[in-house]
């Protein structure tokens, strides 16, 4: 009997522990991953085009590209890449075969693809190889590892209210990098029309990331306090949301003219305000105060795990939560 009790005894506060901390939430769905990697590989083009424009020109803009197309295409590559990792318990007695070979050779592969850099000359594609082969590291190492282990309250009543959320410095790097998108998706299809050419080719300032961010990051929490503290309903926010988007828009615009820095001259449309806002984008900004409604209300849903037993967990590639 002494000998049974203990192994009960455990159970007992194995159990126990279970219950405080609560039930497991599944790791975050597939499209929101896709979402992301479509992201946050725009911001990756962004900055690398950004510092080579700006290496050759010493634009004070620092000015990036894209395209929707290029979003689309890091959305299956890292998806792609994802699976892979997702296998790399296959390699458990030889870690180091799988992160400084296998997966680094699979990212330089697609990224190169993608990126256009293996049939440049001989110098540029082995330097391009050199610097996706760190990114293939950043990749594994850090950005896989932690984003996989996020997990998603689908019940509209069981946002994370920040005790176990996102830190605010990483809501603020989400909102910055789907300003990026944000920019791309607009200028690519301005351009479009503007050109009647058929490219989808789109462009940002790196300074737009810490507008966009401290922006949303900003909205988001007169989203928390109107919604949940005030009651009210979306339109009854949308008014406030672009009365101060276009405050900050005029300010970051006033700030950035002044050094030369600014990427946006509205003087030719009609209803601008010394051509750093105009009343023309009105109806986008309506859209997109509505869309950050479901934008904050998703992000607030994602939380970290409350201790390290909750988290993703891997079987034959494919997610899981223990």
């Amino acid at each position: 009997p002494g000998e049974a009790s203990a192994p009960d005894g455990a159970a007992a506060a194995a159990a126990a522990a279970a219950a405080a901390a609560g039930p497991c939430s599944p790791p975050l769905p597939a499209w929101m991953r896709l979402y992301f990697y479509g992201m946050h590989g725009i911001t990756l083009d962004i900055l690398l085009s950004s510092a080579q424009h700006f290496a050759s020109t010493s634009d004070p803009r620092m000015l990036g590209f894209s395209s929707p197309y290029l979003a689309l295409a890091h959305c299956l590559t890292h998806w792609a890449l994802e699976k892979l990792y997702l296998h790399k318990r296959s390699f458990q007695g030889r870690p180091l075969l799988f992160h400084l070979l296998l997966y680094p050779s699979a990212y330089v592969g697609l990224q190169g693809a993608v990126r256009g850099w293996l049939a440049a000359g001989p110098g540029d594609a082995l330097l391009g190889a050199l610097l996706l082969y760190a990114l293939a590291l950043y990749h594994s190492q850090v950005l896989l590892k932690r984003l996989l282990r996020l997990q998603y309250r689908r019940a509209a009543g069981s946002r994370a209210r920040g005790l176990h959320g996102l830190p605010d410095a990483l809501r603020f790097l989400f909102y910055g990098m789907h300003g990026f998108l944000d920019e791309i998706v607009f200028t690519s299809l301005f351009n479009l029309v503007e050109k009647a050419d058929g490219g989808l080719a789109g462009h940002t300032s790196l300074w737009s990331f810490l507008m966009y961010g401290s922006c949303s990051f900003v909205v988001e929490k007169l989203y928390v306090h109107l919604h949940d503290h005030m009651g009210w309903s979306t339109w009854q926010r949308i008014p406030i949301y672009i009365l101060f988007i276009y405050t900050w828009e005029f300010t970051w615009g006033l700030a950035l003219r002044r050094y030369g820095a600014c990427s946006w001259d509205y003087s030719h449309y009609p209803l601008n305000v010394m051509g750093l806002i105009t009343l023309m984008y009105l109806p986008g900004w309506l859209f997109l105060s509505y869309y950050q409604d479901v934008l904050s209300n998703v992000l607030l849903r994602v939380h970290c795990p409350k201790n390290r037993s909750q988290k993703a967990n891997f079987a034959n590639g494919k997610l899981k939560t223990t």
